[in-house]
C-alpha cells in the first residue's frame, strides 16, 4: 500500500506534515484515552517505511552480535517461546515535541504538543535476551539496525542506540505487539525497542539487529547534533561546538490538556471541567497546577495513581471562570526533582528539542 494511503486509513483525523517521509501528530483533544488507541498515536520517521511483506515477517529474525561471547539469532516465535513474555504501558514522546513554539525556525516537523502518547507494549526484557549472549567486559553501548532507507535510498534512515545500562535496565525491552495487538507497520512490525524515558528515536523500529559496541554508538542520526542538547545554554546565532552536546537520555516533564479542547464554549462563574495527562522521562511527577489567569494563581489538580512507573497520569480540575470573554488554561507539572515546565520557551537548541513550554488552550465565557 502506498505510504500515504496507509496513513489516510490507519491513522485518520491526525495533521499531516508536509514532510518527505511521513510525520503525523494528534491533537491534543484526541489523547484523552488513558491508553493511546493505536490510530491516534503519533509517528515520526526519517526515511522510508521498509517493503515488509508476509513473507519476510515470517522469515524476520533478530540477530544480537559485537562485543558478546556467544552471538546469537532468533526468530519472532523463539522470542515468544523461550523467553518471559512481558507487558508494561509507557508513554513515548518525540524529542521534537513542542518544536513549533521556539521562536527560531529549528527544523521540521514543527510538533506542537501531540507527538506523544501512552501505550501498552508487550514483549521480552531486552537484558534477557543479552544475558544468552554473555555481553564482554567492553560493552558499553547498544547499536540498533533496521531496513528501512533515507529517502533518496543511498543508506539507513536511522540506527540510534542506548547506554548499556539502559539497555540491561528492566523497563527495556524488545517489543512485538501494542495495546494487545500484533504491531502494525507504521509503528515498526515486527519488531521495535522500548526505551521508557528515553526519546522516541531510541525506540527503533523495524529491528532486525542489534550490534554491541564498544563505544557510543555512531549510526545514522546519532551525530550531527541529531538528539542531543548543549550542556550549557546557547543563544541564537552563538558558536555551536559539537563537542559540547550530548545524547539526550531523559525526557524533560510535560503535561498536556485533552479536555475540554481548544476553542472551548463556557458559562462565567460555572465551573469548567479541565483534564489531561502528565508525565517525566525517569524521575516521577509529583504535581499540575492550573492557572486561568495567565499564571497570576495557580490551583492543584487532581492526580490519578500511576498505572505503570512510566506511564502517564491523569489529572483533573474543576475551574470556574470569574468574567465573560476569552479565557485561557494553562496546565504545567512537576516533577520529584522540583522541575518544572516553562510558562515560556525551554532553553533554545539549534534542532529544537525538548521544548516542555506549558500547554494553553483558549476558549470564551459568556
Amino acid at each position: 500500500m502506498d505510504e500515504h494511503a496507509r496513513l489516510a486509513q490507519e491513522k485518520p483525523g491526525l495533521f499531516r506534515f508536509e514532510t518527505p517521509e511521513i510525520n503525523v501528530e494528534t491533537p491534543a483533544h484526541l489523547l484523552d484515552d488513558e491508553i493511546t488507541p493505536v490510530e491516534r498515536l503519533f509517528v515520526r520517521n526519517t526515511g522510508r517505511l521498509p517493503d515488509i511483506d508476509a513473507d519476510a515477517l515470517a522469515r524476520w529474525t533478530l540477530r544480537i552480535d559485537g562485543a558478546v561471547r556467544r552471538p546469537q539469532t532468533w526468530t519472532v516465535a523463539s522470542l515468544q517461546r523461550d523467553f518471559e513474555t512481558v507487558t508494561q504501558a509507557a508513554t513515548i514522546e518525540c524529542a521534537g515535541n513542542g518544536r513549533a513554539f521556539f521562536q527560531e525556525d529549528t527544523g521540521v516537523p514543527r510538533w506542537t504538543h501531540g507527538a506523544a502518547g501512552c501505550a501498552e507494549w508487550t514483549g521480552v526484557r531486552l537484558r534477557d535476551l543479552l544475558d544468552q549472549c554473555a555481553l564482554q567486559a567492553s560493552a558499553v553501548y547498544t547499536g540498533h539496525h533496521a531496513p528501512d532507507l533515507a529517502i533518496d535510498g543511498a543508506g539507513p534512515a536511522l540506527s540510534r542506540g542506548l547506554p548499556i545500562d539502559k539497555a540491561l535496565a528492566p523497563e527495556t525491552m524488545v517489543a512485538w505487539a501494542i495495546n494487545g495487538r500484533p504491531l502494525p507497520l507504521l509503528h515498526g512490525s515486527p519488531l521495535r525497542i522500548v526505551a521508557p524515558g528515553y526519546p522516541g528515536s531510541a525506540w527503533q523500529k523495524w529491528l532486525s539487529r542489534i550490534e554491541i559496541r564498544d563505544r557510543e554508538h555512531d549510526g545514522e542520526r546519532m551525530g550531527d547534533l541529531h538528539y542531543r542538547l548543549p550542556r550549557t545554554p546557547l543563544r541564537p546565532g552563538e558558536p555551536i561546538n559539537p563537542e559540547t552536546f550530548e545524547v539526550i537520555t531523559d525526557m524533560p516533564v510535560r503535561s498536556i490538556i485533552t479536555y475540554p479542547a481548544d476553542g472551548f464554549a463556557a458559562h462565567a462563574d460555572a465551573p469548567v471541567e479541565v483534564r489531561g495527562f502528565a508525565w517525566s522521562g525517569h524521575c516521577p511527577v509529583r504535581d499540575v497546577a492550573l492557572s486561568a489567569d495567565g499564571g497570576a494563581t495557580w490551583q492543584e489538580a487532581a492526580l490519578a495513581p500511576t498505572r505503570d512507573r512510566f506511564a502517564w497520569r491523569r489529572f483533573r480540575a474543576r475551574i470556574t471562570p470569574q468574567v465573560s470573554g476569552r479565557i485561557e488554561i494553562l496546565a504545567r507539572a512537576r516533577d520529584e526533582r522540583g522541575r518544572t515546565q516553562p510558562l515560556g520557551s525551554a532553553p533554545w537548541n539549534p534542532r529544537g528539542y525538548c521544548n516542555n513550554t506549558a500547554h494553553r488552550i483558549t476558549g470564551t465565557a459568556t
